[in-house]
This record gives structure tokens, C-alpha cells and sequence, in this order.
């Protein structure tokens, strides 16, 4: 499904953000991205999007070799890929319906369909009942789930998740990757790139590691005992956390 041959990304600076790369993604997978900032997880990104293009080597998503895609077909290979932005990119002048509403009105989808499309991904995501609040009344977990609920609006067969529990707490980052878990299992594959060593240590899945540009983990994916599967870790550390506001209130 994804496939990166001997890419190089040189940018204007002279820097380069990507050195050499090979890396193939399979449908259904579910993969970290990790490494320290810098190291390329972003820019290969904005390369799975067509934001930019590699300086050498190929990028292929699907069928589509992005090298020589033209510009036209750009809208058309976004529709298959959903992005979760590291700064969530969300209009704080609309309220949550609003939000996911819009690449359906972008790419014109009817109204009464997209209407239903949103009600459907929100519930999903577990949010259904925060749809006509505004992003600022929203907490941090309410925040990534509303963007993870936009970029399944329109379907996408890929899931790219920039730092998605970045600035969120123990707890509320596992009901997040529970959630990027769960849309795995139903088809869709996920990128997930983050820098929480917890999350990439006590789940099984692909880990991919980058550094100055350059491949230097590829770990594939092991079984796991049912205990790490994200569902009950995310459930444990919830529990414990309640655990401990209980107490908390107690004193």
C-alpha cells in the first residue's frame, strides 16, 4: 500500500530531512513512527500527502506513484489518506459538527449525507455529545478526538497520527491509542508518530525509528499476550487514575 524506494528529501537550506529511505507499509498495518525531533517522521508526512517531493527516489501510495502524480490528482489522493495534525488544525470559530463537517462540503458530498456521515464518525470517536460545543470548551483528549473524527470523514484507507497524545495525560493518551487501535482492526491502516516510550514499549506493533533523516529501527510486529493488547492497558491505567482521584478526595 505504501512504499518509499531510496528516498531523499534536501530541502532549501541545504539540510536534509530524509536520507536514503526504504520502507514498505502493508494494508491493515498499524506502525510507529518514532524518533527525536527532527528526524524525519513529519517530513515523511507531508511526502505521504504530496505536500512535497522527494529530492530523490519514489514514493508510492496505492497505485499512485507521487513522483509523477499530477496536480489534479492530488484532492483525489487525499481523500484516501486522514491526517490528525500535530496542532489539530481545528476552526475554533466552529463548533464540532461543524469541524467534520467540512472536507465533506469541501469535496461535495450532499448535505443531508454528510450530516449523517459526521453523526456516525462522532459516535465512533465517542464525542457525539460534545458536537455543538466549540473547540475551546472541549479538553485536550475531546480536541485530538475531534480531529481523529475529521479525518475519518471521508473514509480514508490510510490514518497518518502526528504526536496524536503529545500534550495529553497518562490516561486519556491510552483511550486515544485505544481508539487509533480500534479503527485499525476495522481496515484502516495507521501511522501513528509519537515520542511516548510507554505507549511504543507495552503495545506489539510495528516500530519504525528514525534519526538525522536516516532508517535505523524497523522492528516488526509480535504477538503480544492479551494483557498488552491497547484495550487493557488504556483500561488499567484509567482505573488506576480514578483510583487515585478517589483518594484524593478523600484527604
Amino acid at each position: 500500500m505504501i512504499k518509499l524506494d531510496k528516498v531523499s528529501k534536501k530541502f532549501g537550506t541545504g539540510a536534509f530531512g530524509l536520507v536514503d529511505i526504504n520502507l514498505s507499509v502493508d494494508k491493515k498495518e498499524f506502525v510507529f513512527l518514532v524518533g527525536p525531533t527532527g528526524s524525519g517522521k513529519t517530513t515523511i508526512f507531508r511526502l505521504l500527502i504530496r505536500e512535497i517531493l522527494p529530492s530523490e527516489g519514489t514514493v508510492i501510495v496505492n497505485d499512485w506513484d507521487l513522483t509523477k502524480l499530477p496536480k489534479h490528482q492530488i484532492p483525489h489522493l487525499r481523500k484516501k489518506i486522514g491526517v490528525v495534525f500535530q496542532d489539530l488544525k481545528l476552526l475554533f470559530d466552529r463548533t464540532v459538527f461543524e469541524n467534520v463537517l467540512l472536507p465533506l462540503e469541501v469535496t461535495g458530498v450532499k448535505m443531508e449525507k454528510a450530516k449523517q456521515i459526521v453523526e456516525e464518525v462522532l459516535t465512533q470517536v465517542g464525542i457525539i455529545e460534545h458536537k455543538d460545543k466549540f473547540p475551546i470548551q472541549l479538553s485536550g483528549g475531546e480536541l485530538q478526538r475531534t480531529a481523529i473524527a475529521r479525518a475519518l470523514a471521508l473514509s480514508p484507507e490510510i490514518l497518518l497520527a502526528d504526536e496524536p497524545t503529545g500534550n495529553l495525560d497518562s490516561a486519556t493518551s491510552w483511550e486515544i491509542v485505544k481508539l487509533l487501535s480500534d479503527i485499525n482492526e476495522k481496515g484502516t491502516t495507521v501511522i501513528m508518530a509519537t515520542h511516548n516510550v510507554d505507549i511504543v514499549k507495552n503495545l506489539s506493533k510495528r516500530v519504525v525509528g528514525l534519526e538525522k533523516g536516516k532508517l535505523v529501527r524497523d522492528d516488526k510486529k509480535k504477538e503480544n499476550p492479551p494483557s498488552h493488547k491497547a484495550s487493557d492497558v488504556a483500561k488499567a491505567i484509567t482505573d488506576k487514575s480514578e483510583g487515585q482521584r478517589k483518594k484524593e478526595d478523600k484527604v
